[in-house]
């Protein structure tokens, strides 16, 4: 695309905030609520970008940016606007949640940039905060690149936060702060006021210029005609290549999450003669990309990958996905669905329901989509399969307990081969082993204020927490959930009953009980341990299975029930096994973050979970 003249070489991804509220309209962009997974995604999708290849050194393919830093993710609820949130987090909070997949970026990905968000952070915007900026991100974790604005951040410090008297007096917070570069013409506009007034030194925006231009150096930018550098013949030819469609049907095939199967699925291409296809995703295209989306080689829409299949009869039961009174169509969609022999209902949101600058007040599919579920499920003659577009999660407790409804998958917005993916799936070309991102919540949840940043439960007041780690109410799926046409067995080969820290001799914890011992420092060194389970498909069907091992800690420093430690995939042909190994650091892995916002390793009795197994292990002194 940089080739032809048609993109940069900075981009501004991945979106690594924390999917903490389930009617976030930008939760789509994310990884999910877990910290864990969202460092490991960053990484990933940041050294994808920048790796340049062996030899390289320290130039860039292109150049990442990890956004929107920190605590951002309230865009427009109830008229709570993104752009004056102030974001109230404790530091516990900040360093336990919202904190560590920026660091993982950083300190991990080496990634080119970081931009600051809109919101305010404790009553300091994020764009004009020293020691966030320069303190954390350039001063602890030691960026090597450049930290830019998210789009007139500074102009909305300014003219919607009024966070300073003067713009030139927010020009000037900002770059000292240790912004480089603004997305947007405010610093263009007051930089040189600022400079002129006394208010910032040329020294201070030669720094800021010096951190953009050594990111154009390694971008190659400086290095003559750039067709005779590495990537400088690639070309539009290289982008729908076979093999890059098959990757996208690949990936939303990995993507999608079967959450309920009362054995109705894998469906049979020979005893199906017709199939009714319905719903206002049942045909969709530009919905399946998302948004900030590219621009695809092709579509598959779902009805055109099941029509691929069976013969197919079509009726949208709704125009559109807000399905209100008068775009529905349910007389067709019930005849529809009772003539044919097995109905697949394809529902969920699209950009007008949740999107960036919109976030839901409900959970519950939107308009009368719920109406339209039911209705065609009891006219249905065969199996109904409902399928969930979206990017969030809905509360769909009525399709779960329903017994007319045979099966449930969520497919996310599941880009361009979304709909080639969908029938793979259906029709068991693909054994599903997706699994869900975030917590599925009943629509009661949301009489908590979105507002609200508390990760952890107050029992006081009856504030259930957040996000699996801390929610202590009950969910319609679990993050995690995800079911296969096998099954796999778990068995633990081997590890530790019983790990003893070694504390330097003084240590105030060798002669006073200490529920806690720093995180850090020699007793760290090589302090870890293997965990060897053995999995087995015991069932029929060949299939990749995602191995997670939790921990829950002792119950000191308000700790998470259970946090994520690691994950492996593993592919397994029926009756095979396989060993996943899990390297545990006990000061990386097993510790917690205490009211102070300082990592801490729990003494006492750790449970490491792995499905229905579990395994209790002491940590002393």
């Amino acid at each position: 695309m940089h080739n032809v003249g048609l993109a940069g070489l900075t981009f501004w991804s991945p979106n690594i905030n924390i999917f903490r509220d389930p009617r976030w309209g930008r939760g789509q962009e994310t990884p999910g609520e877990d910290p864990l997974l969202t460092s490991k995604y960053a990484v990933g999708y940041v050294t994808g970008l920048q790796d340049a290849g062996s030899g390289a050194g320290d130039s860039l393919k292109v150049a990442a940016c990890c956004k929107h830093y920190t605590a951002y993710d309230v865009d427009n609820w109830k008229g709570v606007e993104r752009y004056t949130f102030n974001a109230v987090v404790s530091q516990q909070d900040l360093d336990d949640t919202f904190q560590p997949p920026f660091k993982s970026c950083v300190v991990d990905g080496n990634v080119a940039s970081v931009m600051c968000s809109y919101n305010q952070v404790n009553g300091t915007p994020t764009c004009a905060d020293k020691d966030l900026l320069s303190g954390v991100i350039r001063g602890d974790w030691k960026l090597n690149g450049y930290i830019s604005s998210d789009c007139d951040s500074v102009d909305v410090l300014y003219n919607n936060q009024h966070y300073t008297k003067t713009p030139e007096d927010a020009a000037a917070i900002s770059i000292k702060a240790g912004l480089d570069l603004n997305c947007g013409n405010f610093l263009a506009q007051h930089t040189v006021a600022a400079v002129q007034a006394g208010k910032l030194s040329e020294s201070d925006v030669d720094r800021a210029i010096t951190n953009n231009f050594i990111t154009l150096m390694r971008l190659g930018f400086f290095d003559g005609d750039p067709r005779e550098l590495p990537f400088g013949s690639l070309g539009p030819s290289d982008v729908c290549t076979s093999s890059n469609q098959e990757l996208a049907r690949e990936a939303a095939r990995q993507g999608i999450v079967l959450l309920k199967n009362n054995g109705a699925l894998p469906l049979s291409t020979k005893s199906i003669k017709s199939m009714a296809v319905i719903g206002p995703n049942a045909n969709a295209s530009f919905t399946m990309i998302g948004n900030y989306e590219g621009t695809p080689c092709k579509y598959t829409t779902p009805l055109q990958g099941l029509g691929a299949n069976v013969a197919t009869v079509y009726q949208p039961g709704c125009t559109n996905v807000g399905c209100s009174g008068n775009s529905l169509q349910l007389d067709a969609a019930t005849k529809a669905a009772a003539s044919a022999d097995v109905t697949v209902l394809i529902v969920g949101a699209d950009q007008s329901i949740e999107r960036e600058s919109l976030d839901r007040t409900s959970l519950l599919l939107p308009g009368q989509q719920p109406q339209l579920v039911s209705a065609v499920a009891n006219a249905s003659s065969g199996p109904c399969i409902l399928v969930i577009m979206s990017g969030g999660p809905f509360d769909i407790s009525f399709a779960k307990s329903s017994d007319k409804i045979a099966a449930i998958l969520w497919v996310g917005y599941p880009g361009e081969a979304g709909g080639a993916a969908i029938a793979d799936v259906l029709f068991g070309y693909h054994n599903p082993s997706g699994r869900l991102p975030v917590s599925w919540y009943p629509e009661s949840f949301t009489k908590i204020p979105m507002t609200d940043m508390r990760m952890r439960p107050d029992p006081s007041t009856g504030y259930p927490g957040r996000t699996y780690r801390f929610y202590t109410g009950d969910t319609v799926y679990a993050f995690g959930d995800g079911l296969s046409y096998t099954n796999y067995a778990h068995r633990l080969v081997s590890a530790p009953t019983q790990v003893a820290v070694q504390l330097a001799e003084g240590h105030a914890c060798l002669t006073e009980q200490c529920l806690s011992v720093e995180a850090e420092g020699g007793h760290c060194e090589n302090l870890a341990f293997d965990v060897h389970l053995r999995v087995r498909n015991a069932g029929k069907v060949g299939g990749a299975h995602t191995v997670f091992l939790f921990s829950s800690p002792p119950a000191v420093h308000n700790a998470p029930a259970k946090h994520l430690l690691g994950f492996e995939k593993v592919s397994l042909e029926p009756g095979q096994a396989g060993v996943v190994a899990f390297k545990v650091d006990v000061c990386r892995d097993l510790s917690v973050v205490d009211e102070l916002g300082n990592r801490k390793v729990a003494l006492g009795s750790h449970t490491l979970h792995v499905g229905d197994l579990k395994h209790t292990l002491n940590l002393r002194v």
